[in-house]
């Protein structure tokens, strides 16, 4: 499969170019700074500002998935990247026909009957106000997404780690991972590639937890 990946120098977008090439797929990472990217033998690499669909044009044309793992440096400050990123990502793929789109949000900002009682009235509560700027720029982003035509999914994980992939982990679509309140980046990236070929993800979120 041919992948271009946004956020790819971020902690989860590493993983997924790192277990993307390792599955053999041909992938291009789009970054602003190509020295803080991995080593990766193959690995084509896009010099480009993620929220510039025409910047990004030429990364997007002829793949067969873009993958957004983008996210905020600064969890606490404004922030507009995650929504903004999305929005040039449907444009160029739209212009240049690509369809399948796999974004990378959270779960700590959605309540639902999976959530148990801590976690509906307090830990959920704290986060969103802690987390606001964070919170609202990835709701904007899924809100956005959510409202197009292509062959999206949502995937939202709870609190990263730095652990190691395991494969172990629980998903649930369209509802959140009941007792799930950490994965680690690594095993989120196996979750995302996934969903790049489940059909059953498409148009739809995914909650993802150990």
């Amino acid at each position: 499969m041919k992948i271009t990946v946004l956020g790819a120098t971020g902690g989860t977008g590493t993983h997924v170019l790192r277990q993307a090439r390792a599955a053999g797929h041909d992938v291009t990472a789009v970054v602003r700074d190509p020295a803080r990217l991995p080593d990766l033998p193959g690995l084509t690499v896009a010099t480009a500002t993620v929220t510039d669909p025409d910047a990004i044009g030429g990364a997007i044309s002829g793949r067969d998935a873009v993958v957004s793992a983008l996210g905020p440096r600064g969890l606490r400050a404004p922030t507009t990247i995650c929504a903004d990123g999305a929005a040039a990502a449907v444009a160029a793929m739209r212009r240049h026909g690509v369809r399948r789109l796999v974004v990378v949000s959270n779960s700590g900002m959605h309540v639902d009957d999976r959530d148990g009682p801590l976690t509906r009235y307090a830990v959920k509560p704290i986060l969103k106000r802690v987390l606001a700027h964070a919170y609202a720029d990835m709701r904007a982003m899924e809100d956005l997404v959510a409202a197009t035509d292509l062959d999206w999914t949502i995937v939202r994980p709870p609190m990263l780690t730095d652990g190691p992939r395991t494969g172990r982990y629980r998903t649930e679509l369209g509802r959140g991972v009941r007792g799930g309140n950490r994965i680690s980046r690594a095993d989120l990236a196996d979750a995302v590639l996934r969903c790049l070929a489940d059909p059953r993800t498409v148009r739809t979120t995914v909650a993802v937890a150990v």
